[in-house]
């Protein structure tokens, strides 16, 4: 059986060609797109590009171009199914799996999104056509929207007396109109209604672009009327895995770190018009884990921008703690709180897209931050309000998924108590080094997650040494032919092997090593997982040493040998050539 279309799409729509090509290739941004070395053919100036806009790769050594399907097949040697397991993994995605069922599936989908198509192309024609309806385009000329903003956005409207269920009968069955959730059943007259009649309509598309539901919202002030309605959860639609605008937003990402998440669909509107198009909006529900994920798989910062009213303050504290669980090190989640009696849509139009992103970088709060604060408003001075108050915090502090960002969150909300409470922490023997601010850590974080290969293996050969001094004392031989690629990690290698020759006292307190890089070897170290349990069998360490050292040095070789490369591709000299041949033959005696 052949995968659906929109299981495809949905994945190639989550992923950027460069992400995918990354993992295997080095590659570097130059204008609108990446390059690298060929992962076809070897060799020395960069041919292979990658454009995420367009969705494709192209070698132009080898003629090789295609989308990430192509590419994994062709660099994994894997065949499709395998390749759409692999990138589905990637995209976060569960296995599609085939049954008679999904063939169903897949049938009743083309009918839901046909009769969506069908219905919002009708409904939109009607808004820009149908002469009955001059006072809901006065709204919307009212609201600043013109032909061009309703054709843009598909925007329609459902009129009180037309009921569209009947002309769609002659096309597709009662039950698949009634799943479409766009109808629903009048008991007292025993017929299908339209469930947005009398409203305008705001279609809602999925990740790849597809019509699967829609917001609709009244234009007179009736009482006894919601302002905005919903589609219904259907079998192709949850509110809590989609929002609004992100198909358009989404092909941003590469000229915009941020997007803009705000409330309504007016917002969006507002914002687009005004050029700031990387902006989308949730659908009426909380802030949800899967929307969050699914804006960080194409945007660096999450600004959330909510009504300035006491709702929607309520409403931002929900979504801080509803995601601060997703934070990661190269991703950030902000909120905006624009003046009193402003919404995105009425302050961007009144200021426009310059005093909005002025306004943007002068009063972002970080999440942390806002939260913080958020709960030190909720409480008093008294003991038992300051205890609900840390354990609140520390709460929020334990749900972040990642283990450096969860370490600095709760280190700044520590510290910021300790602060409250001076009293407490004045006179103790220790101290608890605090973070005045998530971006003052960024540095520390970020390196953490680019740490090289080398890296790792000194930190790792670092921590065996000053975890057994003694040792090393008397096999100083294991020190030979060992020499570090970095120059931090050769200095502490050359002090540690001094003071093992020359000192009596071979405590590691005793050692002379700046704390910062202490820190980084007791945090990075691969090792320290499993050197306490071979301290004992002398043989093993001085295996796993050996071991580590001839790793190190192959590090060094490929290094070597590509910085070599490069060098040949510019002055292609008979010297830098044999050098290479040289380190390539020592390579494989390795």
């Amino acid at each position: 059986m052949k995968y659906p279309k929109e299981y495809l799409d949905e994945i190639k729509t989550r992923l950027k060609v460069s992400t995918v090509v990354s993992k295997s290739v080095s590659l570097k941004k130059r204008g609108k797109e990446f390059v690298g070395l060929s992962p076809f053919k070897n060799e020395k100036t960069p041919s292979f590009t990658v454009n995420d806009e367009k969705g494709f790769y192209h070698c132009f050594s080898t003629s090789e171009h295609g989308n990430i399907f192509d590419f994994i097949m062709k660099t994994q040697n894997l065949k499709f199914g395998e390749a759409v397991k692999t990138l589905a993994n990637y995209a976060g995605m569960q296995p599609y799996t085939f049954s008679r069922a999904d063939e169903e599936r897949e049938n009743d989908w083309k009918n839901y999104s046909q009769i969506y198509k069908d219905y919002i192309e009708y409904h939109n024609e009607e808004l820009l056509k149908n002469p009955d309806l001059n006072e809901v385009r006065d709204y919307l000329k009212n609201r600043n929207l013109n032909s061009n903003d309703v054709k843009n956005f598909d925007l329609g409207f459902v009129r009180n007396k037309k009921n569209f269920y009947q002309e769609l009968l002659n096309k597709f069955k009662d039950k698949d109109l009634k799943d479409s959730g766009l109808f629903y059943f009048d008991e007292k007259n025993k017929e299908y209604v339209e469930r947005f009649r009398g409203r305008i309509i705001f279609p809602i598309k999925s990740i790849t672009g597809q019509f699967i539901a829609a917001g609709g919202r009244i234009i007179k002030k009736e009482t006894y009327l919601a302002k905005y309605v919903n589609s219904p959860e259907t079998k192709f639609f949850k509110k809590g895995n989609h929002l609004y605008n992100l198909d358009k937003a989404r092909k941003f990402s590469n000229s915009n770190e941020q997007v803009f998440l705000v409330e309504g669909y007016m917002d969006v509107i507002g914002l687009t018009k005004n050029k700031i198009e990387n902006c989308v909006a949730n659908l009426g529900t909380a802030l949800t884990d899967r929307q969050i994920s699914i804006l960080n798989q194409f945007f660096n910062e999450i600004v959330i921008c909510f009504d300035s009213d006491e709702s929607g303050y309520r409403a931002a504290v929900r979504a801080a703690e509803n995601s601060i669980k997703e934070l990661k090190p190269e991703k950030q989640i902000s909120f905006l709180f624009l003046p009193s009696g402003e919404d995105p849509d009425s302050f961007v139009n009144n200021k426009g897209k310059e005093e909005f992103l002025n306004y943007y970088r002068e009063k972002k709060v970080p999440i942390h931050i806002f939260l913080f604060e958020h709960f030190k408003k909720q409480s008093t001075n008294s003991p038992s309000s300051l205890a609900v108050f840390e354990k609140r915090l520390r709460e929020l502090a334990k749900q972040i998924k990642d283990e450096f960002i969860r370490k600095y969150i709760l280190d700044y909300f520590i510290g910021k108590i300790d602060e409250l409470t001076p009293n407490l922490t004045r006179g103790k023997k220790y101290a608890i080094k605090h973070v005045a601010s998530l971006s003052t850590t960024k540095k520390i974080i970020n390196e953490s997650k680019s740490l090289s290969k080398a890296d790792i293996q000194e930190f790792s050969l670092l921590y065996l040494i000053i975890n057994n001094l003694n040792f090393f004392q008397q096999r100083e031989n294991l020190f030979d032919n060992l020499i570090f690629i970095s120059d931090q990690g050769n200095k502490v290698l050359s002090y540690l092997k001094e003071f093992i020759a020359s000192s009596s006292d071979l405590d590691k307190s005793n050692l002379d090593i700046d704390n910062g890089f202490l820190n980084k070897i007791n945090k990075f170290a691969s090792i320290k997982h499993i050197s306490e349990n071979v301290k004992k069998e002398e043989t093993k360490l001085i295996e796993i040493f050996e071991e580590m050292k001839k790793d190190l040095n192959n590090i060094s070789i490929d290094k070597q040998i590509s910085d070599l490369e490069s060098k040949f591709s510019q002055d292609l000299s008979e010297n830098t050539f044999n050098k290479i041949i040289e380190l390539k033959k020592l390579q494989n005696t390795n």
